[in-house]
């Protein structure tokens, strides 16, 4: 039984309908899934994928004209905080499988994490889940260093902020710096690094050197430092990196595509696929047009 369906049945939870149904991925991140949990606090940060009803991903399929009358609810996600049961508190995201797939194109850091957490943080997962995390490299491009670094910076940033309440300031006031912005600064860099030179990711592989961090045993310039020698690095392996520039479009829309119809069967009347031989003969023409010919 998945977490959701734990806190559906305990009634900690209400969310739509048609999630219970529909999840079809569902992973704990957070500090478990990265190997930084030091203090055994049972917190989960639980973040889900979901198929929502197909007149939600298709409204023309119940005769939805875009933008006249009467508009259908999109469902995009479904976010519940500090949800208590026993000793644990959870942090609750479940996402349509299309925004899903739109910001893990994009090469989003929170999104690419789920896609490649450690199989023991995997606690539900049917088949067309399995289908999108066997994939999940294809996900994958030079983009990722743009999004990485910005989350980066913006660990740097609040790091040493003193603009804190309640436990970061505690953490702030203890260490004199935020080691958990720091930790995920150096954690972000590391996943970066590894995006760009190996075309994969290893959430634990740096856990000892980020738990060192939260621990707060290295000191604040010497992460600066770190980080501006790893910078340097990262610029340097983006220009010289081999991963793809741009997402794989083409690949990931079929993908996505080929999920749904194994969730709703024959998707016939509700996309047009585009015959690859015609686009390429209609290209050809506009190119001989283009010339005179």
């Amino acid at each position: 039984m998945s977490h959701f369906d734990k806190l559906l049945e305990a009634g900690h939870i209400q969310p739509p309908r048609f999630l219970k149904n529909n999840i079809i991925y569902e992973v704990i991140t957070g500090s478990i899934a990265y190997g930084t949990n030091i203090d055994n606090v049972s917190d989960f940060d639980m973040y889900g994928v979901c198929i929502p009803l197909k007149e939600m991903i298709f409204p023309h399929l119940a005769g939805e004209i875009l933008g006249f009358g009467r508009q259908i609810q999109r469902f995009e996600q479904y976010i519940q905080h500090h949800v208590s049961s026993g000793n644990k508190s959870y942090d609750l995201t479940y996402m349509s499988i299309v925004k899903y797939f739109q910001l893990c194109m994009e090469n989003n850091p929170n999104m690419v994490d789920t896609l490649f957490v450690p199989e023991n943080c995997v606690t539900h997962m049917n088949a067309i889940g399995s289908m999108i995390r066997e994939n999940r490299r294809h996900f994958l491009h030079k983009g990722s260093y743009y999004k990485f670094s910005g989350y980066a910076h913006s660990q740097l940033h609040k790091m040493s902020s003193n603009k804190r309440e309640g436990k970061r300031k505690e953490i702030h006031d203890e260490f004199g710096f935020d080691v958990k912005f720091a930790m995920h600064l150096v954690r972000l860099s590391y996943e970066a690094e590894m995006i760009l030179s190996e075309h994969n990711l290893d959430l634990q592989r740096h856990s000892e050197h980020l738990k060192a961090i939260r621990r707060g045993e290295i000191k604040e310039e010497d992460i600066r430092l770190w980080f501006s020698a790893k910078e340097k690095y990262l610029e340097e392996l983006f220009a010289k990196s081999t991963l793809r520039d741009t997402p794989d479009y083409d690949f990931l829309k079929e993908l996505l595509l080929n999920c749904l119809e194994h969730h709703f069967g024959n998707l016939d009347k509700a996309i047009v696929r585009e015959d690859k031989y015609r686009v390429a003969s209609l290209q050809i023409s506009e190119i001989l047009r283009s010339v005179g010919l």
